[in-house]
């Protein structure tokens, strides 16, 4: 699962990183928990790739109720197309949802030790998700989205037994574009020699703290 994440890029990185067109704006944040609003890319109708604010908690546009958000955070990649909650969106309102790392927590003794997920490089990832558009009685529309989970790569597996899609740059054209069939392949996880791993602070469970400390090694902060 993917259940925490950080975002300090600025606005004006992500245009110029994933070659936007608009672009909302917002303040970094290093623990950002479900049920916020979140930096979404999708392809407006226009063919524009823009950046907005949607509701994390995928709300299908059938569902009678949007609490049903607050149980669809992740969305499985080996059913994401043939399960109701997600298949349409699957289809037809795939995203990606920029981050600069996240987090994932490792049972250890009668504990659980959190660990900070990033790319060497530095540069923000790209996680694969989708998109819905839920209208309420009264007519107002609520926008959410949700991250796409596969199996661990070698670098997670120890760790955790899922980690977020996570999608390369020559892929955010076809996944924000083409047909479901042809994208198949990009549900599967991301190259381990690529990423980097470190033990954070207990301090990321709560989800108050919000501070540039909580993704630093652990050594760093003691």
């Amino acid at each position: 699962m993917c259940g925490r994440y950080v975002l300090k890029s600025t606005p004006a990185k992500l245009k110029e990183y994933f070659g936007l067109d608009e672009a909302v704006d917002f303040a970094p944040h290093y623990n950002i928990p479900p049920g916020t609003d979140i930096p979404v890319i999708r392809e407006s109708p226009e063919h524009k790739r823009v950046l907005h604010l949607l509701r994390w908690g995928l709300v299908p546009h059938w569902a009678k109720d949007p609490s049903i958000g607050n149980r669809l955070n992740n969305a499985r990649g080996e059913s994401v197309a043939e399960k109701p909650s997600f298949r349409d969106a699957f289809r037809h309102r795939r995203c990606i949802i920029p981050a600069d790392g996240f987090y994932e927590w490792k049972t250890e003794g009668k504990g659980k030790q959190p660990y900070y997920i990033s790319l060497k490089s530095g540069e923000p990832l790209a996680m694969g998700g989708l998109w819905e558009s839920w209208t309420a009685p009264d007519g107002e529309i609520l926008r959410t989205a949700c991250i796409i989970t596969t199996g661990p790569n070698a670098l997670m597996e120890s760790i955790h037994d899922r980690m977020p899609v996570l999608l390369r740059p020559e892929d955010w054209r076809a996944w924000l574009e083409a047909p479901a069939d042809e994208i198949a392949g990009m549900v599967s996880p991301y190259r381990a020699e690529e990423m980097q791993v470190w033990q954070v602070d207990r301090r990321v469970s709560r989800t108050v703290d919000d501070d540039a400390g909580l993704a630093e090694p652990l050594a760093v902060n003691h």
